[in-house]
């Protein structure tokens, strides 16, 4: 397994109820881990930047 560097989003705390971790060390490899089951999911660059665009886009807002 490729050794990831995980980093956590600045959240203005500790993170106590389980955060969501990324790893973008590894070329070609977007790594993401959720800290309570330590599950890693790997995208490329390609479709982690769909996502984000996807997400800041509004693409997953529930409340609309």
């Amino acid at each position: 397994m490729a050794q990831y560097e995980f980093h956590a989003a600045a959240c203005g705390g500790p993170c106590t109820e389980g955060c969501v971790e990324v790893a973008t060390n590894v070329p070609g490899i977007v790594a993401v881990r959720d800290t309570k089951t330590e599950a890693i999911m790997q995208f490329t660059p390609q479709e982690w930047g769909d996502f984000l665009a996807g997400a800041k886009a509004g693409e997953f807002d529930l409340s609309t």
